[in-house]
This record gives structure tokens, sequence and C-alpha cells, in this order.
């Protein structure tokens, strides 16, 4: 770092005020009275959020000091979260919001330009500060006391306005870039979806319902499950785009249930209690190690010489078959249920068993260059982050 640059803590360049502390029962459906909350800080960005706000009683007298001042840093000092404890954002305009009492706001002193000192609270020196305050524990909020001794380079004010300069032009490149490759992934991942679509919607082939192509359904085992043993039980949270995870596993010793509930290959299991977005997901099993499954999920037992189980997979987690899971889930709150009533209704269409391999083997060298494409577009997301990072390391330490 330049010889010149001065480290003083951060409790001497800035100053810090708390937010605004109110009852619950001021909180009302709309008013005057905007306040800004953790929610508001966009993790990624680090910049607001506005897209949920909340409001309070106009009775509830809100100080100039409670509002959020163009220039300055809102920063999260309470959360049920690590990852999100301490996050900034940049106040970008006056918007005459309050914020809440798990929030702060951090308005730099002359000397410290604004966006230099918010590039530096993005920056990973900082996230590794925030990380050592909690020195394993789960700390829940972020004292001023401690955050104020968080070493803070000042540079001469032309050094800063070069860094920002930079930095600004670099990140805004670094955003459109990940905005492309986001939507590249997107796109990857839509073109597999209106292929398979276009598939399941040919004219050639008869819809029957899936009761009728199976000898019937089988809800998992209800038994309590533990950390070792010798099966492990697939659960709802095991389902990933299509295939089993394997991670985060729990066990069974239970012979009875290891021998009522063991998968065969090709098995394909129903995830039928879930969130309403996560309801309906699909997953079959290809033998990977000897499993059972649990109570949440349903076995199928299609009739072999009818249909295939990797075309039962992919008709399942198609967006045909989850418009139909809309139309008949079960909904309470946070939580949506297809029975295995309702899952033997779904109408499917049913080429020849033959015709049914023909697809999945079009599908599954479909699907194999769409995840290349996209393990292409998570590798370009990755090294942008890594860049990002790398600028700021550099910034802060006279390397740039």
């Amino acid at each position: 770092m330049n010889e010149v640059w001065e480290i003083k803590p951060l409790g001497e360049v800035c100053k810090f005020q708390r937010g605004l502390t109110y009852a619950k029962t001021d909180e009302v459906d709309i008013s005057d009275n905007i306040v800004l909350r953790a929610t508001n800080i966009d993790l990624a960005t680090n910049l607001l959020d506005l897209a949920e706000l909340k409001y309070i009683n106009d009775s509830v007298v809100v100080g100039v000091s409670k509002k959020v001042k163009r220039d300055s840093l809102l920063i999260c000092t309470a959360s049920g979260s690590k990852s999100h404890l301490g996050k900034v954002a940049y106040i970008d305009d006056d918007y005459d919001f309050a914020f809440g009492g798990f929030m702060g706001m951090l308005t730099p002193d002359e000397g410290i330009l604004p966006r230099y000192f918010f590039h530096l609270m993005t920056s990973g020196d900082y996230k590794d500060f925030i990380a050592a305050l909690s020195d394993g524990a789960n700390i829940n909020n972020l004292k001023f006391s401690d955050l104020q001794q968080f070493p803070v380079p000042v540079a001469p004010l032309p050094e800063q306005h070069r860094i920002v300069a930079i930095l600004d032009a670099a990140f805004d490149g670094i955003a459109t870039a990940k905005a492309n490759a986001e939507q590249n992934l997107q796109n990857a991942r839509a073109l597999f979806d209106s292929h398979l679509e276009s598939i399941l919607r040919s004219k050639a082939w008869e819809w029957k319902t899936l009761g009728d192509l199976c000898d019937g359904v089988e809800y998992g085992s209800s038994a309590k499950s533990q950390k070792e043993g010798r099966v492990p039980v697939l659960r709802m949270g095991n389902i990933q785009d299509g295939q089993f995870d394997w991670e985060n596993l729990v066990y069974s010793d239970d012979e009875d249930e290891i021998a009522k509930y063991q998968l065969k290959h090709n098995d394909v299991l129903f995830n039928r209690t879930n969130s309403p977005e996560l309801v309906g997901k699909t997953a079959i099993y290809k033998g990977e190690m000897p499993a059972i499954f649990a109570g949440y999920l349903i076995r199928i037992r299609r009739k072999e010489d009818l249909l295939d189980g990797d075309y039962l997979n992919y008709f399942l987690n198609s967006q045909i078959a989850l418009d139909y899971g809309k139309t008949v889930v079960i909904s309470s709150v946070n939580q949506a249920n297809i029975n295995g009533a309702k899952l033997k209704g779904y109408p499917i269409p049913v080429p020849s068993l033959q015709d049914q391999r023909i697809i999945v083997k079009k599908l599954n060298s479909i699907r194999e260059e769409t995840q290349r494409l996209e393990s292409l577009y998570r590798q370009k997301l990755a090294a942008l982050e890594a860049l990002k990072k790398s600028l700021l390391h550099q910034a802060f330490s006279g390397a740039l």
C-alpha cells in the first residue's frame, strides 16, 4: 500500500445512527411513514430493494436523524442469518424513508468519498472482518463498538476519485456481463423446456391418466430417521432437477422399513408435500446406492410394459404436469399437497414404449448439451464474481 495512506478505525471516519424503534401495533397497511428493513438491502447488488415496503402509523414522529440520507450506507445490525449480518446498501437518493431498529446508517466524514467508502464496505476485507466477529458463534446482533474498529485505508482524495472511477466503470461492466450470463443460463433451460413441451404436445400421442398406466402408488416410510445408519432415506430435499442429490442424507437401520421401502432401479418418486412452488417435483432412482424413501414422497408403481421410467420422470417435471398440479393441489399456510389419488388422475400423453425410449434418448442428448452450457455460464458468473473481489482487494491495498 502507498505509504501516504493512513489507516483509521471506522469509528473515526464516519457517523453511525441507529434506526427507529416503534411498536408492532404501529404497523399499518399503508401510510406516509415508510420504514426500510433488512429485507430492503439486496445482498447480491448492495443496493436498496424497494419492492416490498413497510409502513407505520402516521402518528409516529420520525425525526430527520431516523431517515436515510443520500450518500450514506444502510447497514443490517441484526439478522437471523450470519450471511446477512453487516450487509450494506448504498443510499443513492433522498427517499425521505425511515429505517428500522435492526438497521443502522453510516455517513462518511469529509475526506472520505461516499462511493469510496461504499466499495470498501463491500470488499472481502470487510466481509472477513464481520465473519471474524462471530468467531464461529451464531451472532445475531452487530454492535457498533465492534464495527467501529474496522480498519479503513484513507487514500488521498485524488486517489479516492481515481479508485471510484475505475471501480464504478468496472462494476457496471461486470453487472452487464453477469446479467447477460444469467439470461443465457435461463435461455438454455428454456430451450430444453420448450423442446420437451413440443414433444409432449404432439397430436400423434393418445392421452390417458397416470392411473391407467400404473398398478398403484405408495407413500414412503414415516419412521424416524437418524444421522447414521445402514441405508439412506431419500427425502424431498434430495430431489434436484429430476435427479437425486446424495448430500445431506439421513439413514435407517430398521429391517422392516428397509424391506418394505427398498428402491429398485428406475423407480420414480413424486414429492407430494412441499412449499407451493416445489410440490410435485420428481426424480428417478438409478440404483446409485441402496436406499429407501420417506413419507413425503410417493413411489409410482408403473406398468413397465406401458410406461418408461425416464419418460415418466421427464413428463412429471414438465411445465404441462406442473400446471396440471396447480389445478388439483390442496394448499394451506406455506404448504401444498398433492395426494396419491390426485396423482393417479394426471393426464399424460402415451406414445408406444419404443417411441418413449426414442424420445428419452433424444431428451437425454439435449439435456446433456443444456447442462454443458449451464456449466459454462455458471463458470463465467463465478469468474466475474472473482474478478470483482480481486479488483476490490487491489483497490484498497494500493495496487489498482
